[in-house]
């Protein structure tokens, strides 16, 4: 079985910066692209950025030029630095992984439990 973990987000500022770490532990052969998602309450989850294995980015227009995604395919293990923050970013972050066993053909993709990220004064 393949676990994510994740750790990082608390209470911050309006204007201050966090960062979110998730890590994959299990089996894996390999692990694709990598995401995080936010869900706001009364709100629908949406993405916040995610990343290819070989290091292509895509964000949400909300977060673009304060939130940085990045990766250590060594480590199996998908960052968020969230910078600027701003109350509308108040959300439970998930990391999401497609992810290929060992063994196995095809790849699943798993989520992280979420982690809560605060923006307030």
């Amino acid at each position: 079985q393949v676990q994510l973990v994740e750790s990082g987000g608390g209470l911050v500022q309006p204007g201050g910066s966090l960062g979110l770490s998730c890590a994959a532990f299990g089996s894996i052969a390999v692990t694709h692209g990598m995401g995080w998602y936010r869900q706001a309450p009364g709100k629908q989850r949406e993405l916040v950025a995610d990343i290819t294995r070989g290091g292509s980015t895509n964000y949400a227009d909300s977060v673009k030029g304060r939130f940085t995604i990045s990766r250590d395919n060594a480590k199996n293990t998908v960052f968020l630095q969230m910078n600027s923050l701003q109350p509308e970013d108040t959300a439970v972050y998930y990391c999401n992984a497609d992810i290929l066993q060992t063994g196995r053909i095809l790849s699943v993709r798993y989520w992280g439990q979420g982690t809560q990220v605060t923006v307030s004064s």
